[in-house]
């Protein structure tokens, strides 16, 4: 299954009866679909009304423009189709006719889940090249996975060469000696006599080409991460257009998003974690980076994420999801993030078809739920805690002392919990909906009662231990565990361990300090130039986020690790704080959390189309321009100024707003644009 968005390249679908998706092309103020009309056909010629020979659903009233099933004759594999619409809105706009879209029917028996697109492969070529004497050196400007292709003479007879492949520099080149998993390779090859034009593909690495790993199509070859290349008895006379670099990459639109702020380092910090979505897509599955090329849960969640905050792509993340679940991992947490995962797609997509087929694989096989003793707590039963990972590698847990009845499982069952019963309910569950909400607030009391040190005022990391880990905290935080009167004794322990945590525990720290209201303490790690720092990662040379802070942490760790980019999501959810109040982005919230910036903008891609968002922070004053596209609304949080009552103005007029925790809230605000100040 897969929506077929306006402007996407050819999906190759398994899915017999699609659902169609498009942005109403509406900038008038307060506009909202009222009809549709869908043509698909077998041929672009037929995309008339009256003439589509699969489909003309004529003038359909109604709002829905995502999700729309497809309702002609039956398409067969193999088939091309053709499909474009048209819609009309509350103003009384007829649009044109959109640009004619195109698809293909893949085969049923596949055993494929979720229709996808296939891999792009990108030539590009070299920023700088450096020649002396018979050596060459060429950097691409950026690490990306593909292979190298060639376009050199060798008029005075045949030439051997040597080609190395390198992801790190040197003040020489290259680093042939990188350390970890960084990668360096090496190739040796003969230019024939008169013109070549020759592919030079890295070697095959038997660890991230065996039974687990996600194999790439054959016609593409062997492929490999790589910035620099340093050619060895190159030809004389070389030019930019003889070398092209490859790259191999999942679709990937570079205008879907932006950020911009007047801090130049979590502006590239933002650019790092963007960028790092499209070069880690290579094999059309989220996998843990080049080392193993196998999909793991937690980190395919980071991933999907920042990959919503990147590009208006959600067939790669449902994809992954699907395949998870019947390739899950060994870590306990890992499996609860398949929950997190169904969860996250819905709310993103409001397509509930995928929900639907594997609700009872969640609610049997992810949640845990068999693992429940009498009081609602889950248990880790002897041995199965070496499958309680906490974080990783072991040492960033902040030394966490792991118990049958783990902090972390439980603040992550409760999440579950929670989600299950949103999920129950929109598949008409009712019952289930209930037994879980029920389940989730049992669980909610038992947490607190074992497991938060009310003397200290802070969590310990289980049943029975002394010891307080960042994790056992930052969790309980993010989730919405802590009760109001501790909020402040747990935030205060949090801030007081920096960055205890990995790249992937970076995630729920920093969710668990914006939900707390703690912006600027979240900016301050996220801006950070310490060793355990986005800014390490742009310090070490690595273009793509790495799976650990720096080598010292973790020894073997790659330089293409996607769990490392979690500033992507972070920074559109919380700081800008575009994040869905409905499924399918038919509501909107938009809260920023600014802190000490004083200039930020920003789009965010929804399914519905771009949300744009301005901001400048006077200290006394604050001013936001908000763009909606149509067929939104949303909720708009503004902030309070402390021991004064301000005044807000909405598109200039003058307006109260409901005030919650020193935010003041705007609702049901319209498509279009508009403008808010609070003075």
């Amino acid at each position: 299954m897969v929506e077929f968005l306006q402007g996407t390249s050819i999906a190759n679908v398994v899915d017999f009866t699609p659902e169609f998706s498009w942005i109403v092309p509406s900038e008038k103020p307060n506009a909202f679909q009222t009809s549709y009309h869908l043509l698909v056909a077998g041929r672009s010629r037929l995309l008339a009304p009256g003439k589509a020979d699969l489909w003309d659903s004529g003038e359909v009233p109604s709002n829905q423009s995502i999700n729309v099933p497809y309702g002609g004759q039956p398409l067969v594999p193999g088939q091309i189709v053709f499909w474009k619409v048209r819609t009309r809105t509350n103003h009384g706009e007829l649009s044109d006719w959109s640009a004619t879209q195109v698809f293909v029917m893949g085969d049923p028996s596949d055993e494929t889940t979720t229709s996808r697109y296939a891999l792009c492969q990108t030539e590009q070529a070299p920023v700088l090249i450096r020649q002396h004497n018979a050596n060459c050196l060429l950097d691409f400007g950026q690490d990306a996975f593909g292979f190298l292709r060639l376009n050199l003479p060798s008029p005075e007879g045949d030439r051997n060469i040597t080609i190395h492949f390198a992801e790190k520099g040197s003040e020489d080149g290259i680093d042939t000696e990188p350390g970890g998993t960084i990668r360096y390779y090496r190739v040796e090859t003969t230019l024939k006599q008169g013109e070549n034009q020759i592919d030079i593909h890295p070697p095959m690495d038997e660890q991230n080409t065996g039974p687990d790993a996600i194999k790439l199509p054959e016609e593409i070859g062997v492929i490999a991460p790589f910035r620099y290349v340093f050619i060895e008895n190159c030809p004389p006379q070389i030019k930019t257009d003889m070398f092209k670099r490859v790259v191999v990459h999942y679709p990937f639109d570079h205008q879907a998003a932006y950020f911009e702020s007047d801090n130049n380092i979590l502006n590239q910090v933002w650019n790092l974690c963007k960028y790092s979505m499209k070069a880690t897509s290579f094999s059309g599955v989220y996998v843990d980076g080049d080392r193993e090329r196998i999909p793991y849960e937690a980190d395919a969640y980071i991933n999907q994420l920042s990959h919503y905050a990147a590009d208006r792509e959600f067939s790669l993340a449902r994809y992954s999801h699907e395949y998870l679940l019947t390739h899950s991992t060994w870590p306990t947490e890992w499996k609860q993030h398949s929950v997190m995962m169904a969860w996250a797609d819905w709310m993103y997509t409001g397509n509930t078809e995928s929900l639907e087929k594997n609700y009872e694989i969640l609610k049997q096989q992810k949640t845990l739920e068999w693992r429940a003793r009498g009081d609602g707590l889950l248990k880790t039963d002897g041995p199965e805690t070496r499958n309680d990972i906490v974080d990783w590698p072991e040492s960033e847990r902040d030394g966490y002392d792991r118990r049958e009845i783990n902090t972390v499982i439980n603040a992550f069952y409760y999440l579950n919990l929670c989600q299950m019963a949103d999920m129950a309910s929109a598949l008409g569950k009712t019952d289930e909906s209930e037994e879980y909400k029920a389940k989730a607030a049992r669980l909610k009391q038992r947490f607190n009662e074992v497991l938060l040190n009310r003397q200290r005022g802070i969590y310990i990391d289980g049943e029975g231990s002394s010891h307080s880990a960042l994790h056992a905290n930052m969790l309980p935080l993010a989730v919405g565990l802590v009760p109001e009167e501790y909020k402040k004794s747990v935030v205060d322990f949090v801030i007081s361990r920096g960055m205890a945590c990995s790249v992937y525990g970076a995630q729920y720290l920093l969710e668990g300090l914006y939900n707390a209201g703690e912006a600027q303490a979240a900016l301050n790690l996220m801006t950070s130039t310490g060793k355990r720092s986005w800014v390490n990662m742009l310090r070490e040379g690595s273009t793509i986020t790495m799976e650990a802070w720096d080598n010292e942490y973790k020894p073997n760790q790659d330089w293409n690790h996607a769990w490392g980019a979690a500033p992507a999501n972070i920074i559109s959810r919380y700081l800008l704080g575009v994040r869905p109040l409905e499924p399918g982005f038919g509501k909107a919230l938009i809260q920023p959390q600014t802190a000490s910036l004083r200039k930020i903008q920003g789009r965010v891609p929804t399914i519905r189309g771009p949300i744009e968002v301005k901001i400048e922070n006077q200290g006394q004053r604050y001013f936001m321009d908000v763009e909606l596209p149509a067929n939104m609304t949303a909720k708009v949080g503004l902030p309070g100024f402390p021991n004064r009552n301000a005044v807000v103005l909405f598109d200039g007029e003058p307006v109260t707003p409901q005030e919650e925790n020193s935010t003041l809230y705007i609702d049901n605000v319209g498509s279009g644009k508009h403008s808010f100040v609070v003075k």
